[in-house]
C-alpha cells in the first residue's frame, strides 16, 4: 500500500484525505438517518393517544421534541394549533426547515469529494505524463526505468482518483434519496396532525395529503 501511494507521487495525500472523509461521512450518515431514529412509524399513534387521554402536557412537548426530528415537526404543530391551521402549517415548516437542514448534513462535502477526487486524479495523470516527456527528452527512449515511473504515477492517481469518486457518488445520492423518502413520510405524518387537530374528528387520523414540507427541501 505504501508502495502504492509512494509510486503516485505527492497528490495521493489529498486523495487519500478525501477518501478518508467520505468514508467518515457515510459512516456518520449511516447511523444520523436510521429511519427509527429520524421518523419513528408509532410516534403519531402515540401523540394521538396522548391527545385523547389529555396526557399532552409541557413534559410530554419535551419529550417529544427531544426524542426524533419527526418529533421537533409534531411538537411544533401541537404547539401552535389553537392559532389556527394556517399559523399550524407556518410553524412545521419553519421547524421542518431546520430538520431537512440537519439531515442534509455534510452531504455537500461528500459531493465535493466525488468531484474533485477524478480531478486529483486526472493531475496526477497530467503531471506524471509531462515527467515520461520531459524523461524522453533528456535521455531519450532507452531509459526504461525513467519512463515507467512517471507512467506508474499517472495511471494509480487517476485509478485512486476514481476508487474514491465512484463510491462517494453512489453514497451521495443513497444518502439523498433516503432524505427524499423520509422528508415524504414525515410531511404525511405532520399533515395527518394538522388535519386532525383542525377537526371535530376523534378517531386515529388516517388522512394523507401531499405538499406541505416539499417546499423545506428546496
Amino acid at each position: 500500500m505504501f508502495e502504492l501511494v509512494q509510486a503516485g507521487g505527492w497528490l495521493m495525500i489529498p486523495i487519500l484525505f478525501c477518501s478518508v472523509i467520505a468514508a467518515g461521512i457515510s459512516v456518520e450518515r449511516f447511523w444520523t438517518l436510521r429511519a427509527e431514529q429520524v421518523a419513528p412509524r408509532n410516534l403519531l399513534t402515540q401523540v394521538w393517544t396522548w391527545i385523547k387521554n389529555n396526557e399532552m402536557d409541557n413534559s410530554r412537548l419535551r419529550e417529544l421534541k427531544s426524542g426524533s426530528p419527526l418529533g421537533q415537526i409534531l411538537a411544533a404543530g401541537i404547539t401552535s394549533h389553537r392559532r389556527g391551521r394556517d399559523v399550524m402549517k407556518e410553524s412545521i415548516e419553519e421547524v421542518a426547515n431546520h430538520v431537512v437542514h440537519e439531515l442534509e448534513r455534510y452531504l455537500n462535502t461528500l459531493g465535493t469529494v466525488a468531484a474533485i477526487t477524478p480531478l486529483l486524479g486526472l493531475l496526477g495523470t497530467v503531471i506524471g505524463m509531462i515527467k515520461v516527456f520531459a524523461a524522453i527528452q533528456l535521455e531519450g527512449t532507452g531509459n526504461a526505468a525513467v519512463l515507467a515511473g512517471g507512467i506508474s504515477e499517472a495511471l494509480i492517481t487517476t485509478a485512486a482518483g476514481l476508487s474514491v469518486a465512484i463510491p462517494s457518488l453512489f453514497f451521495h445520492r443513497y444518502f439523498q434519496r433516503k432524505i427524499d423518502e423520509l422528508v415524504i413520510y414525515m410531511e404525511q405524518e405532520a399533515l395527518k396532525l394538522v388535519e386532525v387537530l383542525n377537526t371535530d374528528r376523534t378517531d386515529n387520523p388516517e388522512i394523507k395529503r401531499p405538499g406541505m414540507m416539499q417546499a423545506a427541501t428546496r
